[in-house]
């Protein structure tokens, strides 16, 4: 897009440099190669991360599909580069080995299909593209393999009656092989973001900080900078186990998922800095993990007194978790949302055996006493979640 479409400078001269003469987009295609891809090896990854879902990118606005679609011919996985059904692999991998819930993103538009151009062009009059290309190939993942998010994006600025998402909907949730089991979310043409769908995405690296009406997803990237894989990415152009942690504990506390992007290489590797990040996050979850699995937004979503308190509820346990992710010099740690009730409330530090002390701060507020613990005791890092039972 930067090169064919905007023809930004850097990009041109990159291509100038770095490509033989007359070089084009299509001649990618030979070079995704995906020779180290193993859908095992991805499977335990994401299972690791203590994920429930995946969605795999099964066709981006270039329309180069992981599947050998009968609508993509000889641009597609099977016919050109890997030889391989990407989406086929993944999937039963994912099944087969965890129980995260398999989900496809698929993009409704191509930036260069000759079609799309020339419906573009009639003002979205004809819908030569949407009946010949982009509707079939929905038809066709979702029969072919059965995934239970379809993660649609890209709406070439079209309405959805040119799209004929309705149509669409109404067959996926009445009809489909996966009607029900299958969540979908809100990019279905021009109009629909964050009105109509499933889930709202609202736009990239949604992260509204407070709560919201309706069931929402933060999809960001570990890279700040793209959702792809970049050879020249710097260290801190990845965002650390901190700052996913903190997006996690916001997006939950307000009401949302998070989907957490990941670019893999042309050859089919998981980067290991990706790796990292994914099982880190494993590891906080799985200390960590009934302030968020199952939860529902509590009363207050952060802290009036100490900042970055985020809140959570389990309603099964009728607990309050207080996830904090500074650990207080003092030992003490202030609450001004929580209730107490003396002689009832208890606190509990999750990962740590002993209760907690605390004393109530007027009407409302409580002072707990953190243990005091050295690094190699802690719990977890990057942040910790006190339990409240009992509270007003």
């Amino acid at each position: 897009w930067y090169w064919q479409k905007e023809k930004r400078e850097p990009y041109v001269k990159f291509m100038e440099a770095n490509y033989p003469p007359g070089f084009s987009y299509e001649d990618f295609g030979p070079l995704f190669t995906a020779e180290f891809f193993d859908p095992n090896q991805w499977a335990d990854i994401l299972k690791a991360s203590g994920a429930k879902y995946v969605v795999l990118t099964s066709k981006h606005h270039e329309g180069f599909t992981l599947w050998g679609s009968k609508y993509s011919w000889n641009w597609n996985a099977v016919d050109v580069g890997p030889k391989r059904d990407l989406v086929a692999e993944l999937a039963t991998s994912v099944r087969n080995r965890t129980d995260l819930h398999f989900g496809l993103y698929h993009s409704l538009f191509e930036w260069f299909n000759p079609l799309f151009l020339e419906d573009a062009t009639n003002v979205f009059k004809t819908r030569e593209f949407p009946t010949s290309k982009s509707l079939p190939e929905l038809y066709e993942i979702v029969t072919k393999y059965q995934p239970e998010i379809i993660w649609s994006d890209g709406n070439g600025n079209a309405p959805d009656t040119y799209w004929n998402s309705t149509g669409f909907l109404a067959w996926l949730y009445n009809d489909s092989p996966v009607r029900d089991t299958v969540v979908t979310n809100d990019r279905w043409g021009v109009g629909s973001i964050c009105t109509h769908g499933g889930f709202y995405t609202c736009s990239d690296r949604y992260n509204p900080g407070h709560l919201l009406p309706h069931k929402w997803e933060n999809c960001m990237t570990i890279d700040k900078r793209s959702w792809g894989y970049r050879r020249n990415a710097q260290l801190d152009d990845y965002l650390t186990t901190e700052d996913l942690v903190k997006q996690l504990v916001e997006t939950v506390s307000c009401g949302g998922n998070l989907l957490m992007n990941i670019g893999p290489t042309h050859d089919g590797r998981i980067a290991v800095v990706f790796e990292e990040r994914l099982r880190q996050m494993g590891a906080w979850l799985k200390v960590n993990g009934e302030a968020i699995y199952g939860t529902k937004p509590w009363r207050a979503q952060n802290d009036t007194v100490t900042p970055d308190v985020w809140y959570t509820f389990s309603p099964k346990e009728g607990k309050v978790n207080a996830i904090f992710l500074n650990w207080p010099v003092s030992g003490t740690l202030e609450l001004g949302e929580p209730q107490a009730k003396l002689g009832e409330t208890q606190v509990k530090l999750i990962g740590h055996k002993e209760l907690l002390r605390w004393v109530a701060l007027g009407e409302k507020g409580i002072a707990i006493a953190l243990p005091q613990l050295t690094p190699k005791q802690l719990p977890c890092q990057w942040g910790w979640t006190l339990q409240l039972t009992d509270i007003n």
